[in-house]
């Protein structure tokens, strides 16, 4: 598509920093557990067309762009299902060891549990002053993942399990706009019936 052509790659990564998977399953297991329904936003960032990564501090998100100016609204189909990706900040701490946490591409990253049994599709949250909705679109690891932050940190999100961790993260799509500020506060609205019922079942409630 004559539009993609100008599209750089993004950062390359640094294969000092990559990680063993011992390593990684330890700094797993000492992470403390995530907030399931208030959290907060850490970072926003947006892909450039030359492969910059912007840091701003605050986006107004619009179901038409996403993150206006971000690479999503650049790459057609433009597909909603995939629209914001969202990580959960203390893993990719975890994971990129050291490197800066736009080396990854995703849009916004999170101080929350994103699990599937916490966030499964169809779930809204607030995020800022906008309401968005988690896809049922997986967030998989890909080559670029692979080459920016090693084999091992690859198996450790695809792993069969950690998958329902969704320790890559997940989708998420704007459903009404707003403005979403870095330290914004993030609060599940509403989850699918089931789903709330079983949160509820863990949370003694």
């Amino acid at each position: 598509m004559p539009e993609l052509a100008g599209e750089a790659f993004g950062p390359q990564g640094d294969a000092s920093r990559h990680r063993a998977l011992a390593e990684l399953e330890a700094g797993l297991r000492a992470l403390a557990a995530a907030p399931t329904e208030a959290g907060r936003l850490a970072l926003i960032v947006l892909r450039r067309s030359d492969g910059r990564r912007e840091l701003p501090e605050r986006a107004r998100l619009s179901i038409e762009e996403g993150v206006p100016g971000d690479g999503w609204s650049r790459r057609p189909p433009r597909d909603p299902e995939a629209q914001l990706a969202v990580m959960r900040r203390d893993v990719a701490e975890l994971v990129a060891n050291g490197q800066p946490l736009a080396t990854f591409g995703d849009n916004l990253f999170v101080d929350l549990d994103l699990s599937a049994r916490n966030l499964p599709p169809g779930t809204r949250l607030r995020v800022g002053e906008a309401e968005v909705e988690v896809t049922a679109k997986p967030h998989n690891g890909c080559r670029k993942f692979h080459g920016r932050f090693g084999a091992d940190a690859l198996q450790l999100v695809q792993a069969p399990a950690t998958r329902a961790q969704n320790l890559r993260g997940v989708y998420w799509k704007v459903v009404a706009p707003g403005l979403a500020r870095v330290g914004d506060p993030i609060e599940v609205l509403v989850r699918p019936a089931r789903a709330q019922a079983a949160v509820a079942a863990r949370s003694g409630v």
